[in-house]
């Protein structure tokens, strides 16, 4: 039996990957480390979506080389995107590279680890289309929340994103396994329960009947005793329905937080991205969401510089998010990438597309600056996450912080908090776009 130290990049669909690959190398009896050093063999769980997270996932495997050349991890694998995306490739331009496992082969993990140790290559690229094979997990987050993923795949085709290469057809898991690991979460003592997918609203569309099932797995997982905060990402804008908006309106355990992600208004340049809808439908969708569902916070990403986008289109664009004042908006430049039909279609300069970014930076920053000035003098419930030895104080989050994306809270007590609990905290400040309070007595 073997040492085996992990690393992962990317989104949390990622991280659940990692933890189910973690979960089966301890299942077939070899010790997951904490830390890669002194590991026999090193997965580096890959994203491959954009040039950054490829720069990111390469700047990872040469520092798991230099340790290689020291003697300090022995074997290196590969797994995820990247790749899924450059399998020959990386052979070829990494030669410390010693294995590699692609998105349809995670089950493949303690074989390939074996293998490895027996001084064998492996390359392995099982169909991406497969049905996802259920497993346990390791939970690398906090012991208090939980990312569970609902499916995999992606079937809506955006012309500029290569994750359905990478990721295959969109298969939504069976329901009884998805509760029946959500009551595992729960039991373990998860309180905020993060359900995520390339697309969580399509959820149970690819199953017989063809239903959207996402309000009723939400109902369900609502009756699951333990947890507090129940959290739902990637929601695509045309499939949100009224039997979503009533559960997330009507159960007290859903956060009233949603992430839509729009990339843009320009009723054009989302023709030309295969995205469905225009600039008046999102309107119309954001008003009815905030009009069902008091106190909701809406989260979004765009994307600048996609091809299309003049300065009329970007002007467009600052507008909308003026008028619309989403609470959280992450803006990138539009990374051509190559196999995709966006990545042939004119564009702006990467120059442009950055400075852009910059500039929905700056107009997100002062309409945050408004709505955390809302939060003054307000009393919320804050989920603790740690303490901060440099600032000492602990810090948390409100319904309206997704953890690792958004803001936090400090919070000023003379008494010592458990982490993962919630407590009452009053607000009276802002400092460096994050809120602080104290705990009311």
């Amino acid at each position: 039996m073997a040492n085996i130290g992990f690393i992962s990049l990317g989104c949390a669909k990622n991280q659940v990957d990692c933890e189910r690959m973690m979960f089966r190398v301890q299942e077939a009896g070899h010790t997951v480390l904490s830390d890669v050093v002194g590991s026999d063999v090193v997965v580096i769980n890959t994203c491959g979506f954009i040039d950054s997270a490829k720069s990111e996932a390469i700047e990872n495997i040469l520092n798991m080389a230099q340790l290689k050349a020291q003697g300090l991890v022995g074997k290196i694998l590969v797994t995820g995107c990247l790749s899924q995306r450059y399998q020959q490739q990386i052979f070829q331009e990494l030669p410390e590279v010693d294995g590699v496992l692609g998105t349809g082969s995670y089950d493949q993990i303690a074989q390939a680890i074996d293998s490895l140790l027996a001084d064998q290559t492996v390359a392995q690229f099982d169909s991406i289309d497969a049905p996802e094979q259920e497993t346990g997990r390791i939970l690398t987050t906090p012991e208090h929340y939980a990312f569970l993923k609902i499916a995999e795949g992606c079937d809506n085709r955006c012309s500029y994103c290569i994750i359905p290469y990478l990721r295959g057809k969109f298969r939504s898991r069976q329901m009884d396994d998805v509760l029946y690991e959500a009551r595992l979460l729960a039991h373990s003592g998860v309180k905020e329960l993060i359900v995520v997918a390339q697309d969580t609203s399509r959820y149970g569309t690819d199953l017989p009947g063809h239903k959207r099932l996402l309000p009723e797995l939400l109902r369900q997982l609502c009756q699951i005793e333990g947890f507090s905060w129940i959290r739902i990402h990637y929601v695509y804008p045309d499939e949100i329905d009224d039997a979503l908006i009533d559960v997330i309106a009507s159960e007290p355990k859903i956060v009233k937080y949603l992430d839509i992600p729009i990339q843009h208004c320009n009723s054009e340049i989302l023709k030309l991205m295969n995205r469905r809808g225009d600039g008046e439908f999102l309107r119309q969708l954001f008003t009815k969401l905030r009009s069902r569902i008091p106190g909701l916070v809406l989260r979004t990403s765009v994307i600048t510089g996609l091809p299309g986008e003049g300065q009329a289109e970007f002007d467009e664009l600052c507008e909308f998010l003026k008028e619309q004042k989403l609470e959280r908006v992450g803006a990138f430049p539009f990374s051509p990438e190559e196999g995709t039909p966006a990545a042939q279609m004119p564009h702006p300069d990467w120059d442009t597309a950055c400075a852009r970014a910059q500039t929905v930076e700056m107009l997100q920053s002062s309409i945050m600056d408004d709505y955390n000035a809302s939060w003054l003098g307000k009393t919320v419930d804050v989920l603790i996450d740690g303490y901060d030895e440099e600032f000492e104080q602990y810090f948390g989050r409100t319904y309206a912080d997704s953890p690792e994306i958004d803001g936090r809270v400090w919070v000023a007590t003379q008494e010592p908090i458990s982490e993962g609990s919630y407590v009452r905290v009053s607000i009276d400040a802002v400092i460096d776009g994050d809120l602080s309070g104290f705990v009311e007595e």
